[in-house]
C-alpha cells in the first residue's frame, strides 16, 4: 500500500500550535495540544494531497529533513497518509444533493416510510 510522509512543524501561539507542511505550501492546520494539532493535520494533509491529485497538480515528494529556520523552536512530526484510500475515501463519501419529484410521488413515498436517499443510492 502507497504511503506518503510529509514533515509537519507545529509553532507554538498563544491558542496552542499552529501547523504547516514546509514541502506544501498552503496546507495549514492548528490545535490547541500538540496531539488534537496533529490529528487536524493530518486531515488537513489528507484533503490537500486529494485535491492536488484531484486538480492534476504535481505533489512535491516529501523532504528527509528541514531547515534550521523551520524547526528552531518548534515541534516537527512526521504525518503518514495513504494516498489509495484516501482517494477512495473522498470518492466514496456521502454527499447531499436536491432533487425534485412530484408532490405525489413525495407523499406516496413518505406514506409508506421510504428512505429517498437509499432509493438513489441503490439506482
Amino acid at each position: 500500500m502507497k504511503t506518503k510522509t510529509y514533515l509537519a512543524v507545529m509553532e507554538p501561539c498563544d491558542s496552542g500550535y499552529g501547523v504547516y507542511f514546509p514541502d506544501l505550501p498552503g496546507c495549514v492546520a492548528s490545535g490547541k495540544t500538540i496531539d488534537q494539532a496533529a490529528r487536524i493535520a493530518k486531515d488537513a494533509l489528507s484533503m490537500h494531497y486529494y485535491a492536488l491529485e484531484e486538480e492534476s497538480e504535481e505533489i512535491p515528494e516529501p523532504s528527509q529533513s528541514l531547515s534550521a529556520e523551520d524547526t528552531a523552536g518548534n515541534v516537527v512530526t512526521p504525518i503518514t497518509i495513504y494516498p489509495d484510500l484516501l482517494h477512495e475515501e473522498y470518492r466514496n463519501r456521502r454527499v447531499k444533493t436536491n432533487t425534485t419529484i412530484p408532490a405525489w410521488l413525495k407523499a406516496a413515498a413518505e406514506e409508506k416510510g421510504i428512505n429517498f436517499s437509499r432509493v438513489l443510492e441503490n439506482a
